[in-house]
């Protein structure tokens, strides 16, 4: 008789199924079996918020296939992910397990948890069964029932309010929210020039450049280097805002410039942290461009093969075991002088950290570079997740920093020189010190200098990108590591916000929404009112509330919102982008750009009176280089844009880059 183990993935299945063996059979649940039903409310706010579960349709066949395995297994063994959603898929197959005319003994099920797919882990595992955490659950379920009510009540006045078959939701409508309020920023921002001002010292045959950062008593806030139109490097500085300006500051100016002081210290780089779901996701999005839920789902195909451990969690924390091994390889490699003295500890900032108990890190430190099954993506991701846990037990990193304070008349310059003394973690991640060399100065030598002034002018804050984006609902205690890729991809989905040029900007149908929601819904679509449902939730998961009283307070004061904008709420129009042509049909009404369900159209100004529809094609700038038609922008299924011809399928041109 054999044991069953019950996992969410066929990949999982697999992996597992090779170290377990010919005892077990190991099935695969591919996601939740059990859910809310889709047209009906199917939570009870009557009676306490019951859900009322069903099994999904296209799963009927996998729960037919678990419960006759069940009867005839001699233990029910359910290892589904460490974290809240795999905790509840758990519940729900012990509840259909244990329920109806062929069900079995609860005392023959056991759960456990891998945080690492490897023969190690998997044994140690089965020795460390359990029960299932209620806990955990109870935040799931109180979750799904928070977004069903938000999305089942909040919908349909969308649709009399603002336009037929949209859809709410709780945590997606405030990340939508950010991005329009960004974008009024940037709308609004006032651009003013400036000039920025840095002398080209020369000392002998060496030259180097000092920022200015004095005049008499006031100092320049130096914001960071920046580079000049011409090449050369200056600081941000808002002294002077006209030419005529900076010629009288010249002009007070003497012919030497005296050197001030000089200042040389050594100091330490100390490595980063291993890396959490939403540094990896930032950190992918700013290397390669990745969206979040690209990410996301590398990583879990390299936990599922057993390459990393599990990828969701907001956890700095490294087992004992793991950092030996990192040590030991690091010792092995590049000799005691790259390990650090003693093994690198970095603190939890989440309250919940001790949910997923690991940071992301390799399974195996000696396995640098993958070969084999994976893919180039996958092996890129690998590598940076290598990089960032390996590096936490290398060495600092020295460097030595030297600072020269030059003097002409009131006006005082700086200059910063960096040399690398020894690279520690460095070696490690690869990365390189751009490094700044200084001649060798004393105080009161006398130097000659040419004043360079760069034109340059104050800029808007920057749309948010999915790195950002993640930085930002994580900083304000927004949704958590499971939900930064799906509330992104939701948002895109929905059509209320899209990508230009890899930065999020929202639709017209973005900003409509929004308007009406922070209009009539502004506490709980505002960022302080989720970001206490988020902690809400965490109390639920650690024990410390009721799912049931969150989701209470959360009613009473959605309900009564929901029904004031029903009855009292204004019509929100959709701003449509007009194309400055008219309607070929009805020659009246001006063609205008609307969005719909699939992507943008064009349509008569006039609609409903006017009923002209035609595609739309995104000039992209440029002519067609192998026909000479016009180009338009196109995208992908997965929403990546790209360049193609107007021509195809005539001309099947197409490139990534605008040319």
């Amino acid at each position: 008789m054999k044991k069953l183990l019950v996992v969410e993935s066929p990949t999982k299945a697999r992996t597992i199924g090779k170290y377990l063996g010919k005892d077990y059979e190991v099935i695969a649940t591919v996601g939740h079996l059990r859910d809310l039903p889709k047209k009906e409310l199917a939570v009870d706010v009557e009676n306490n918020f019951e859900p009322k579960y069903v099994v999904s349709a296209d799963k009927k066949d996998v729960v037919s296939k678990l419960l006759k395995s069940a009867v005839g297994a001699k233990e029910v063994i359910l290892a589904t992910d460490p974290d809240r959603e795999g905790e509840a898929i758990s519940w729900h197959v012990w509840y259909l397990m244990t329920t109806g005319k062929n069900k079995i003994d609860e005392d023959k099920i056991k759960r456990v948890t891998f945080h690492e797919i490897t023969k190690e882990a998997v044994e140690t595992a089965m020795g460390e069964a359990r029960e299932i955490d209620m806990d955990l659950v109870d935040a799931q379920q109180g979750r799904r029932v928070l977004d069903r009510l938000v999305g089942y009540k909040l919908s349909p006045v969308l649709w009399k309010k603002v336009r037929r078959g949209l859809s709410a939701g709780r945590v997606q409508s405030v990340a939508v929210r950010l991005i329009a309020e960004r974008e009024k920023e940037i709308k609004a921002f006032v651009s003013e020039n400036f000039f920025k001002v840095a002398v080209e010292a020369k000392s002998g045959k060496d030259e180097f450049e000092a920022g200015l950062v004095r005049i008499g008593k006031e100092n320049f806030e130096i914001s960071r280097r920046i580079k000049l139109f011409d090449g050369h490097y200056s600081y941000t500085s808002t002294k002077f805002i006209n030419e005529t300006q900076v010629k009288e500051f010249e002009a007070a100016l003497s012919k030497d410039y005296e050197v001030k002081s000089v200042e040389s210290k050594e100091a330490k780089r100390h490595p980063l942290p291993p890396l959490t779901t939403s540094k990896m996701q930032q950190t992918a999005a700013r290397r390669f461009g990745w969206s979040g839920k690209q990410t996301m789902r590398l990583a879990q195909r390299l936990y599922e093969k057993g390459l990393i451990t599990y990828h969701r969690t907001d956890s700095f924390y490294l087992a004992p075991k793991a950092v030996g091994e990192i040590r030991e390889y690091l010792k092995d490699s590049l000799g005691v002088e790259y390990l650090s003295p003693e093994p690198r500890v970095f603190k939890n900032h989440s309250k919940n950290a001790q949910e997923a108990h690991e940071a992301i890190r390799p399974t195996n430190p000696k396995l640098r570079e993958l070969t084999g099954e994976t893919d180039t993506k996958e092996e890129k991701l690998y590598a940076l997740i290598w990089k960032r846990a390996v590096a936490t037990q290398a060495s600092d990193a020295r460097v030595n920093q030297m600072k020269v304070v030059l003097t002409n008349n009131k006006a005082g310059f700086e200059a910063t020189g960096v040399s690398v003394v020894f690279d520690g973690f460095l070696r490690v991640t690869g990365e390189k010190t751009e490094e700044v060399h200084l001649p060798h100065l004393k105080v009161a030598d006398k130097l000659s200098g040419k004043l360079i002034v760069g034109e340059t002018k104050t800029l808007p804050p920057p749309r948010y990108n999915d790195a950002s984006l993640v930085s930002s609902l994580e900083k304000q205690g927004i949704g958590r590591p499971s939900t930064y890729a799906p509330i992104i991809s939701t948002i895109q989905d929905r059509q209320y916000v899209e990508r230009d040029e890899g930065k999020f900007k929202p639709t017209s149908l973005g900003t409509a929404t929004n308007e009406f929601l922070v209009k009539n819904f502004d506490e709980i679509m505002s960022l302080p009112f989720t970001a206490t449902m988020e902690e809400g939730l965490d109390q639920v998961a650690r024990g410390e509330a009721k799912w049931q009283s969150k989701v209470e307070s959360f009613w009473k004061k959605f309900e009564p919102d929901v029904a004031r904008a029903e009855k009292e709420a204004e019509r929100v129009k959709v701003e449509a982008e007009s194309l400055g042509q008219k309607c070929p049909k009805c020659e009246e009404g001006d063609l205008v750009l609307r969005v719909g369900r699939f992507g943008k159209f064009i349509s008569c100004g006039r609609f409903p009176d006017c009923d002209y529809k035609a595609t739309y094609k995104e000039d992209a700038g440029f002519n067609c280089p192998t026909c000479g038609n016009p180009g338009v922008v196109k995208k992908t299924k997965t929403g990546r844009k790209f360049y193609g011809c107007s021509n195809y399928p005539n001309c099947k041109w197409a490139s990534w880059k605008k040319i």
